[in-house]
């Protein structure tokens, strides 16, 4: 057994906080846009910002600068959720509150000169982490951005609702944003016309979704939420051999306290039954199961979201399942499974959307261990539908 714990233990050491590429796309640095199609819009998907650094040295608003530098007005900034950590936007008074208005506040002047459109959706953390007065600590935060910001589409979807919210950014690209936290949330949460909510039976949230789907399958859509669908890391049930050995690291990070055998019981309890943030948890896995079935009738969809704190890229039914979770963390990423791409850093998903109908997705990251923005664009590839692979077959 401890031969195994050793041996599984430096396979990881290997491979940690190094980009892990499918066979197909290790030359993906070959692989660039037609040079004769034009950008019509760019969209960063930046998930799980909540640790951003408040005086203006943060890694990754360093590299959103950057990005924003190239952007111009067909632009589109999301942030997926867990916008203040530890429990969003407490009230004054609160422990936390002075801190956690800095850190807002820090994400809103990123943005403040931004030609595009910068929207903000709610996680676990933002909902007090789904405890009692989760739903009032939310929407202490959706006010102060619109206050901020003095644009309602800022926060979406508004009042706590389930969604969905649509955007349309250029013709042929659909922006779709979904608050997945509903599902999850164990306290009070909003539901029918009285709370601003568009119905009152959470089963006409899954009609609704069907029929903007069925409506747009001529287009590509962005589908925005804060949690993923697959995920090779903590909330899909993965862990790494120091995890199992150390099990109270999880807890606090200087708990090293080994308790091999017994505590494989934590990752065990997490893979098979599930905290209420993990897929394995009945409430989420609920959730899955039924967006599941929906999407996988259609094969235009790309679904972003952030919860866990890496980058992760899934292809699956013809549909793209992402991960953009590291904007201020980054934590363990098993390599391979159904993954075609993982990487442990800081960083963000880019999704830029040509002329041709085609998306080409770039990951943005920051070097391990950097102070500051320093690696760059890591991968790039493009997401095709069977949309696309049709019309390249027609032009051919």
């Amino acid at each position: 057994m401890l031969s195994y714990l050793l041996f599984s233990y430096w396979q990881e050491r290997k491979y940690r906080k190094k980009p892990f590429y499918k066979l197909a796309d290790i030359g993906w640095k070959k692989n660039c846009p037609p040079a004769d199609a034009a950008l019509l819009h760019t969209v960063a998907m930046i998930g799980d910002p909540g640790d951003v650094r408040t005086d203006g040295t943060d890694p990754v608003l360093k590299q959103v600068e950057q990005w924003k530098a190239n952007a111009g007005a067909h632009s589109t900034a999301l942030f997926l959720g867990d916008i203040i950590y530890p429990v969003g936007l407490p009230p004054e008074g609160h422990l936390h509150h002075t801190a956690a208005v800095q850190k807002l506040n820090t994400l809103l002047q990123t943005f403040q000169d931004f030609q595009g459109r910068c929207i903000f959706l709610s996680g676990n953390h933002d909902w007090n982490k789904g405890r009692k007065n989760g739903f009032e600590q939310m929407l202490r935060q959706e006010n102060y951005v619109v206050n901020y910001t003095q644009n309602e589409e800022s926060y979406l979807p508004r009042h706590g609702c389930p969604g969905p919210v649509t955007l349309q950014l250029e013709e042929g690209l659909l922006l779709l944003i979904i608050n997945t936290q509903w599902w999850v949330h164990r306290g009070e949460k909003p539901m029918g016309r009285k709370n601003g909510c568009d119905y009152d039976d959470i089963e006409e949230f899954f009609i609704r979704l069907n029929v903007i789907l069925k409506q747009n399958k001529h287009q590509r859509i962005l589908v925005a939420a804060h949690h993923p669908l697959y995920s090779n890391a903590l909330h899909g049930g993965k862990f790494t051999i120091k995890q199992h050995i150390f099990p109270l690291t999880a807890a606090h990070k200087r708990f090293l306290i080994p308790l091999p055998i017994i505590g494989s019981l934590y990752p065990f309890f997490r893979k098979f039954f599930g905290a209420y943030e993990d897929m394995a948890h009945p409430r989420y896995k609920h959730l899955r199961k039924r967006l599941l079935r929906i999407l996988n009738r259609y094969s235009n969809i790309i679904y972003v979201a952030g919860h866990d704190h890496n980058l992760q890229h899934f292809e699956i039914q013809h549909n793209h399942y992402i991960v953009s979770g590291s904007g201020s963390k980054h934590s363990f990423v098993k390599k391979g499974g159904k993954a075609t791409f993982t990487l442990e850093q800081l960083g963000f998903f880019v999704f830029n959307y040509y002329d041709n109908g085609q998306v080409w997705m770039e990951v943005h990251a920051v070097a391990a261990g950097a102070a500051v923005a320093a690696e760059g664009v890591v991968f790039r590839k493009e997401l095709k539908s069977v949309l696309q692979e049709q019309t390249d077959k027609v032009k051919v």
